[in-house]
């Protein structure tokens, strides 16, 4: 549909209204089922584009968690680096600098593990929103085929009412049935 209330039909549509309104039952059978096929085709394709959204977002949390652990093994390996300092100063101090750089290499030991378990956690839910991406763009194949195969379905039955071959208008009800099928199918994959 245009804007401003103007809609510019295609040559099939044309067909395929002129069809409908001369009481050929083929052509009013088809277009009805064409109907009904663009309707499911515009669920389909939402949920598509709703379920290809989800996805990305997903991912999008699962590259701020990468990045957010990433930034943590870095400050990880700052203090490692100020605990081997403390480590060569304590081997190289006078004796009574000895107490200062133990407390020191302890300390920077205490502050690793807490920036290490920290680290963990972001890769772990890093991990989980990788997976919940994956696992949200299974479904969307299944929707990009079924949404192809209903609209294969619809050009079908636009070539029927042109041609007047009934055996495309049984294929196009085949491809549309198969389309339908696994576009219901998504309903249950997890």
């Amino acid at each position: 549909m245009s804007e401003g209330g103007l809609h510019v039909h295609g040559p099939h549509d044309h067909a395929v209204e002129h069809a409908a309104h001369s009481g050929d039952s083929l052509a009013s059978r088809v277009a009805v089922v064409t109907a009904i096929l663009a309707t499911v085709g515009a669920v389909v394709a939402y949920q598509g584009g709703d379920t290809q959204n989800e996805a990305m977002l997903q991912k999008n949390e699962a590259v701020l968690k990468k990045t957010e652990a990433s930034n943590q093994w870095a400050y990880y390996q700052a203090k490692s680096n100020k605990q081997n300092l403390a480590e060569l100063a304590l081997a190289l101090a006078p004796a009574e600098k000895h107490e200062f750089y133990r407390q020191e290499v302890e300390r920077y030991k205490k502050e690793k593990a807490a920036i290490k378990l920290l680290a963990d956690k972001l890769e772990a839910a890093s991990a989980k929103a990788n997976a919940a991406s994956a696992a949200t763009m299974h479904p969307h194949h299944r929707q990009a085929q079924a949404l192809t195969l209903i609209q294969i379905a619809i050009s079908l039955a636009s070539i029927t009412v042109l041609t007047r071959k009934r055996w495309l208008y049984w294929c196009a009800l085949g491809a549309a049935a198969t389309g339908m099928s696994m576009w219901l199918s998504t309903f249950f994959i997890h």
